[in-house]
């Protein structure tokens, strides 16, 4: 008999290598439960630097800026003028030489100065034009700053006074004292006086190029009475009697501009 063939051992199943693999739990999608929130992180971890700001300590402006600014606000109508300290070969004409005067409105037109340093006395100085010498030279009892604030209302009238006497023959500029009122104020007393060199070196040498205007001396050297300042212009000289004498101040062009009017009257 044949013999029955011997069938093969059965093979054994083969292991998988994978690894088994994790079950995680399920995630809880209660809808009470709250996500955690993520902080934005910021991009400037540190205050961004502040914009520089403007020094708080401004520089001041100087005494003359401030003064010139001063004169400007008051004399509108007037150039401002910084005229140099020296002017070299200047001819002086004398009274009644060279210089022709200029009838405007039935008076004669000269021309008047007034300058002093801020914190003393005015000076007021009166000439055939600006190449001549003085006329007149009186120191008027009115600091410089207290006439300039006046001006900066528009119109000062001041009158100088002197007592008459019928058998004096001197002429009415001749007089040495004269009472002072200024808009109705007595102030004090107008001096003459003759002229100084250093008024010569102001209206004859400093000034003469200049016929009207206002502004700020070039000084040399500071002064404790503050810097020196002036006024010119063109003033029409009225003659009423042998006693009694007005100055108009003209404005330029016939601008708008402070009113001032100057009258000598002896009684």
């Amino acid at each position: 008999m044949p013999t029955p063939k011997s069938s093969p051992p059965p093979t054994p199943p083969r292991r998988s290598h994978s690894p088994t693999p994790t079950t995680y739990p399920a995630p809880d999608r209660s809808p009470n439960r709250s996500r955690p929130k993520h902080k934005k992180q910021s991009h400037h971890n540190s205050p961004s630097p502040s914009p520089p700001q403007e020094s708080s300590i401004h520089r001041k402006p100087s005494k003359s800026k401030k003064l010139l600014n001063g004169f400007r606000s008051v004399f509108r109508s007037f150039p401002i003028m910084n005229p140099t300290c020296r002017m070299p070969s200047i001819h002086v004409t004398r009274l009644h030489e060279g210089g022709s005067n200029h009838v405007v409105h039935g008076g004669t037109r000269v021309t008047g100065t007034l300058f002093g340093c801020k914190r003393s006395r005015v000076n007021l100085v009166i000439q055939e034009n600006p190449r001549c010498l003085p006329m007149l030279v009186l120191e008027l009892s009115i600091m410089t700053g207290k006439l300039l604030q006046d001006m900066g209302s528009g119109l000062v009238r001041i009158a100088l006074e002197c007592e008459k006497h019928p058998s004096d023959k001197t002429k009415m500029m001749d007089e040495p004292i004269w009472t002072m009122y200024c808009n109705g104020r007595k102030t004090g007393y107008g001096v003459k006086r003759e002229a100084t060199d250093d008024d010569l070196n102001v209206i004859v040498q400093t000034l003469q190029a200049v016929s009207m205007g206002a502004g700020v001396l070039p000084s040399g050297q500071e002064s404790t009475d503050g810097e020196m300042t002036y006024m010119r212009a063109y003033f029409e000289r009225v003659v009423g009697s042998r006693d009694s004498e007005t100055y108009y101040m003209m404005n330029p062009d016939g601008n708008t501009g402070p009113e001032l009017s100057i009258f000598f009257v002896r009684v």
